[in-house]
């Protein structure tokens, strides 16, 4: 099988790097400087090894492909927020021997949140969901690092909307084979939700800095707290904080890298790098979402997706907001649903 990495940043340049570096054949999908920079000077992977060069293709678009082969897997790791545009550009994509990618062709969608998905699933037949436990960190154009060891990250993947079948699991093993732990799973759903109540810190930790003082931890717990009601109204099964970290143990422990420091998440890379768009929408917004369909008040959320998108619309600086103000704020949001 050839992968083919649309969206190769943090997420995305580390999985390929991974899987090249394991001997799988890898082409990387990038745009701007970080094109140039793949193109030029090869992918370069910073994790506790070393720093790795993979000298891979890399393209903007399926045109510079020619027809995509019907051995191809598509890993979709480009933010939600970019979905439409990237499926747009690849499901016509003509496939050797008839018909389009997404007609024919597995489609990864390695993203956070549940959404992704169910995008893709307009468009291709055949999607699958991956669950993505992945610390990593787009450094610079041409280079993303991630800190796991002794694994590089756990990634849950199945059939969206449920089930599994034989390219789940070549997939998986191709994966184990590159310092992933790949469970192939029938619910990917289950650990899709319970990351994603892990993920609504993203927004928090975005504007406020890390979440490590007592004030932020217990306004994480809050945010997490309102999450778990709106799935719970929902009817929406996640794994429990207890069988997540059974599976994680300490797999995936974080080591210092030289010239990698971790600042933080995904959203707040997004901040730092200016680039005007933030997956608070998909995140917070999913809960805001359900909890208006499911009638369960979430003003903490509310606020969080509110604010994430102020500063990326304006680029203010990632973690500029105090976090009293931000407590001010929360608790204003509270009293104003009562």
């Amino acid at each position: 099988m050839r992968y083919v990495i649309i969206g190769a940043g943090a997420v995305g340049g580390v999985i390929g790097g991974r899987l090249a570096g394991s001997g799988h054949e890898v082409v990387l999908v990038a745009r701007g400087a970080h094109f140039e920079a793949l193109r030029d000077h090869g992918l370069r992977l910073r994790v506790p090894e070393g720093e790795l060069t993979h000298r891979l293709p890399v393209v903007e678009g399926p045109a510079a492909l020619g027809e995509l082969r019907p051995d191809d897997v598509l890993v979709l790791a480009v933010k939600t927020q970019d979905s439409v545009a990237a499926l747009q550009t690849w499901g016509p994509a003509p496939v050797t021997g008839g018909g389009t990618a997404a007609e024919r062709l597995p489609l990864f969608c390695a993203q956070n949140g549940v959404e992704g998905q169910r995008i893709a699933l307009r468009l291709f037949r055949r999607v699958y969901g991956v669950c993505v436990w992945l610390p990593s960190t787009y450094v610079e154009p041409g280079v993303v690092s991630a800190a796991g060891s002794p694994l590089t990250g756990i990634l849950h993947l199945g059939r969206h909307p449920h089930g599994i079948d034989e390219t789940a699991r070549l997939v998986a093993a191709d994966l184990e084979k590159s310092h992933f732990e790949a469970p192939v799973v029938a619910d990917v759903a289950r650990w899709q939700y319970a990351k994603l109540l892990s993920n609504l810190g993203n927004a928090l930790e975005a504007v406020t800095g890390p979440v490590s003082d007592e004030d932020a931890l217990a306004l994480f717990r809050r945010v997490r707290a309102e999450g778990a009601a709106v799935l719970d109204a929902a009817g929406i099964a996640y794994a429990s904080t207890e069988e997540q970290q059974a599976v994680r143990g300490d797999k995936v422990t974080l080591v210092p890298l030289d010239g990698a420091p971790r600042g933080g998440g995904s959203s707040w890379q997004s901040l730092t790098r200016g680039t005007g768009t933030i997956e608070a929408d998909y995140l917070n917004g999913e809960i805001a979402l359900l909890g208006r369909l499911h009638g369960v008040p979430t003003p903490l959320n509310e606020l969080l997706q509110h604010l994430a998108d102020t500063f990326a619309r304006e680029r203010r600086a990632a973690g500029s907001m105090p976090v009293a103000e931000l407590m001010r704020l929360a608790d204003g949001a509270v009293v104003n649903t009562r």
